[in-house]
């Protein structure tokens, strides 16, 4: 039998270190799992199991994130081709994953939300990652019904919706009627909320014309669940998680024939980064099973853990707070701009 490479070896090792994960979290909930259970389960020490995350939050995020690739890979059915169809969609695939009283297996997710909001190290990105996932939405309806104007608020009362059904369903199992919830999510584009977008946000980062090669690393797009093509014309943006909700100030902004990237960057990696790839999983998920393809945003997202697409765009440093963007034309950098509205401008000039 051929010996495992070392990077074999890891991944073997953090493959079973989630299953044994997986497991525990489903018999005892996040609260009474123990590391030392998990690492017993899979088999490793205690220490082979912190090697590969840093304690038992990271760790459940990660469990999550995995199963969330799991329900996004699954066959899509037929997606919805107006607001209303397509919301209706996503509300049944929902309710169909509802915690229940009988199936232990299901109510893996319900500790998710308190251990978000027990530290705000999570709790603020979370507030900006169900921020973005509402503006990809919002915009992916916006393309089904082009004369409605904005649905970003739409987007964001049917995320707290299906939300607010999952808390009582784990809370109150039985409570309601889930199809009294589809019905509700589907009628949503027709309230007439007020929505509208400035055409010029109350603040606007002065851009500075560069001159420079734009050469950027291969990436990998997590919102298509393929590699990435940041090299056309177009604004590369690079947010950190306080930040991600610029993001719409680059789409609208862009001309419409204009590429935008987002590289999503953190200075917490080793907590955040599996909590941001478990929320774009789940987003990958709502947009195959509701929407048809030419639907979906014109928007790479790029989870820039190591920081290389930051650095080819001139981000020496990042943190949760970052925000710059550039415009790239014929393969070159030609403005560049940092801080609160660079998106716009850099979208924009």
């Amino acid at each position: 039998m051929a010996r495992l490479s070392r990077a074999e070896a890891q991944e073997r090792n953090r493959a079973k270190v989630l299953g044994a994960a997986r497991d525990e979290f489903t018999e005892r909930g996040f609260r009474d799992a123990k590391i030392d259970v998990i690492a017993e389960r899979a088999e490793l020490t205690r220490g082979a199991v912190y090697s590969n995350f840093p304690g038992k939050r990271a760790l459940y995020f990660a469990v999550l994130a995995e199963e969330a690739e799991r329900v996004a890979a699954a066959p899509a059915g037929d997606p919805g081709l107006t607001p209303g169809e397509a919301l209706g969609v996503l509300a049944r695939a929902w309710v169909a994953h509802l915690p229940l009283a009988t199936d232990p297996g299901s109510r893996l997710g319900v500790d998710l939300v308190p251990e978000i909001l027990a530290d705000e190290l999570t709790h603020r990105p979370y507030a900006q990652l169900m921020r973005f996932e509402a503006i990809v939405l919002g915009l992916a309806l916006e393309r089904l019904a082009p004369a409605a104007g904005r649905l970003v608020r739409v987007a964001e009362l049917a995320l707290t919706t299906l939300h607010g059904a999952s808390r009582l369903a784990a809370a109150a199992p039985g409570f309601g009627e889930p199809f009294n919830v589809v019905r509700a999510c589907e009628s949503l584009p027709s309230l007439g909320l007020a929505d509208t977008w400035p055409d010029v946000p109350p603040i606007v980062a002065q851009p500075r014309p560069v001159d420079e090669p734009w050469v950027p690393p291969a990436a990998f797009d997590s919102l298509h669940d393929r590699p990435a093509s940041p090299t056309g014309d177009g604004v590369v943006a690079v947010l950190g998680l306080h930040r991600l909700s610029a993001v719409e100030e680059a789409v609208r902004a862009a001309p419409p024939d204009a590429a935008v990237t987002v590289a999503v960057v953190t200075g917490s990696a080793p907590e955040l980064a599996p909590l941001t790839h478990l929320v774009l999983a789940q987003l990958r998920g709502h947009l195959r099973q509701s929407f048809p393809a030419p639907a979906w945003p014109r928007l790479q997202v790029v989870l820039d853990d190591a920081g290389a697409l930051a650095s080819a765009a001139g981000v020496s440093a990042v943190s949760d707070a970052t925000e710059t963007a550039i415009r790239v034309r014929s393969g070159r950098v030609t403005l560049r701009a940092e801080g609160f509205g660079a998106c716009h401008a850099a979208a924009a000039g």
